[in-house]
């Protein structure tokens, strides 16, 4: 990639801190981030879901993908995984949603690529609402409690279709519900390497 910046001069540079006492610096102290159970942050993910929406529109992923979309059921794909990241294509059919949910220890984001979401998330006290339309991206931190449905004030042509992406790849997955009194309650949790 050409950079459109300008390059920086011989005298700008000799009045830089030594580059070699930078690389020791950061080699001789670890990126720690002891509150969070991945090396990638939120904006890593969003970063990754936008590249797999180009790579899904660019048909990498074509071989991949139903001869014929559902239009009742949810499909899914993993389109990606490592020991860091797992990233899934996923399909929103009318009515179908995922239930009150976090990702157990894993973050999240996702991109949607096609048609549009509607997300309940618990806010500590409530649900509240937001719709992602095709472009849209969010993340979810540790502890994020949702529910995604395909938005059913839009209609739609073909799929709604978003790409997620869990950092570290998903082990379990915790299922909610509100209860009396404003407040959440675990119903069940399952181990899964599968999204909601």
């Amino acid at each position: 990639m050409t950079s459109t910046l300008s390059r920086p001069s011989a005298a700008t540079l000799r009045s830089q801190p030594n580059p070699t006492t930078r690389r020791r610096f950061v080699a001789e102290t670890p990126r720690s981030r002891p509150h969070l159970p991945t090396r990638l942050r939120p904006a890593d993910l969003l970063r990754i879901t936008d590249q797999g929406v180009a790579d899904v529109l660019d048909g990498r992923h074509d071989h991949l993908l139903p001869a014929e979309w559902d239009p009742v059921h949810r499909w899914s794909t993993r389109i990606h995984a490592d020991d860091d990241v797992d990233v899934w294509l996923i399909s929103w059919t009318p009515g179908e949603a995922t239930e009150l949910h976090d990702h157990a220890g894993s973050l999240g984001a996702l991109t949607v690529l096609s048609g549009s979401l509607r997300e309940y998330h618990w806010t500590g006290e409530k649900l509240d609402v937001r719709v992602l339309d095709a472009g849209d991206q969010a993340a979810f931190p540790l502890g994020w409690v949702h529910d995604v449905v395909q938005n059913p004030s839009i209609t739609v042509t073909g799929p709604t279709l978003s790409v997620h992406a869990y950092s570290p790849p998903l082990t379990a997955m915790s299922y909610y519900e509100v209860a009396e009194g404003s407040h959440l309650r675990r119903t069940r949790t399952v181990l899964t390497d599968e999204p909601e």
